[in-house]
């Protein structure tokens, strides 16, 4: 269930090459705090969805 809503929270983000910096930026619109960077797009992709797995766990500690 929880590898399911990773999945399509995932599926929703969006990213940006950022030429002058030679880097990659991606985040999910509508969960706020979760966004990457990295040197390339898949770098960016792996990172986001730590920062997503990370966002999910803190605010299901917080429901606790």
């Amino acid at each position: 269930m929880l590898a399911n809503y990773l999945d399509k929270a995932m599926e929703q983000a969006v990213y940006e090459i950022i030429e002058d910096e030679k880097t990659c930026w991606g985040e999910i619109p509508g969960l706020q705090g979760v966004w990457a960077r990295h040197a390339n797009l898949e770098g960016c992709r792996c990172e986001l969805r730590e920062a997503l797995s990370d966002w999910l766990a803190l605010r299901l500690r917080w429901a606790w």
